[in-house]
């Protein structure tokens, strides 16, 4: 069984400007963590985190889809486990750019869930880099 998360996040900005935090090493430094990220299809990247107890903290992904400004996907994970994060913008009606995330590959509700808090930590940095 494979479970998926999504979430949805809206901004009053241009695409361009949420594009630039989704795929700039150095902006995604500021809201996710260090990294070698390029929106180059095939790219192998890492993101490099704190280590902690048996976890060395690096995750290794690799970018699947680069539509610019409109659609970037890439596979992730650590050890066995592995997920797929798709990221959509939109630009709505009202002036806002919608921003819809969809990872993929959960086998358990607990990484799920452990998933979605990070993500809920890190957006909260993400209106910096826009600024």
């Amino acid at each position: 069984m494979s479970l998926t998360l999504t979430m949805d996040f809206r901004y009053t900005t241009l695409m361009e400007t949420v594009w630039s935090a989704l795929t700039d090493s150095s902006k995604l430094a500021e809201w996710i963590t260090e990294n070698d990220f390029k929106p180059v299809l095939g790219h192998r990247f890492q993101f490099r985190h704190q280590p902690y107890e048996e976890w060395d903290g690096i995750v290794d992904g690799e970018v699947l889809i680069v539509e610019a400004n409109s659609r970037l996907s890439y596979s992730w994970g650590t050890g066995d486990e592995r997920q797929t994060v798709t990221w959509t913008l939109q630009n709505l009606m009202d002036g806002q750019v919608n921003l819809h995330l969809e990872q993929t590959g959960f086998s358990d509700a607990e990484g799920l869930e452990g998933a979605k808090y990070g993500w809920e930590e890190w957006f909260g940095k993400f209106d910096n880099v826009l600024d």
